[in-house]
């Protein structure tokens, strides 16, 4: 059913507030995913504070190329839907997780981060950034890594002096 000028105006201006206010957008190709498994990665990405929806190519173009984005808009084949949320990692790592729950149905196309179109290689790329908890965890433990070496080597000097003696 042919969308009414009026609907493409609202989708059209939610692709625009898609592309100035969000951190990060996914651009997603899926073909042959099954409704149930569309709904369930719709309900868990709306969990995680990621918009999720599929627009014309047309209206997606149009919505971006005007929207100050530097580079070249990433090319679109097929079946595509819009990701995108608050949190500059999450949409791409979130995609990406249902892209190999989903082999061969639901694909990362490219996106827009920090304001500039990405190509598929660099959305993929982005989807890879573990969450933030565990880069904290990474960096805490870098942190303390040198400590408890130290802390090691005292150990060992201590048990040494303690057997001569």
């Amino acid at each position: 059913m042919a969308k009414t000028r009026e609907q493409k105006e609202v989708i059209l201006k939610e692709l625009q507030d898609a592309a100035s206010g969000s951190e990060s957008v996914v651009f997603v190709g899926f073909h042959g995913l099954p409704v149930a498994n569309a709904t369930e990665m719709r309900r868990e990405l709306s969990d995680k504070g990621v918009s999720y929806f599929v627009a014309k190519k047309s209206l997606i173009r149009r919505a971006f190329s005007d929207s100050g984005i530097s580079g070249d808009i990433p090319e679109l084949p097929g079946e595509v839907a819009v990701a995108y949320g608050s949190d500059p990692v999450v949409p791409a790592s979130s995609i990406n997780a249902f892209a190999k729950k989903y082999k061969e149905k639901i694909t990362i196309l490219g996106g827009v981060f920090e304001k500039r179109f990405m190509d598929k290689a660099e959305m993929s790329d982005i989807a890879t950034i573990p969450p933030l908890e565990v880069l904290y965890g990474q960096f805490v433990g870098l942190i303390n890594s040198p400590i408890a070496r130290f802390v090691v080597s005292l150990n060992e000097i201590a048990k040494k002096r303690e057997a001569r003696a």
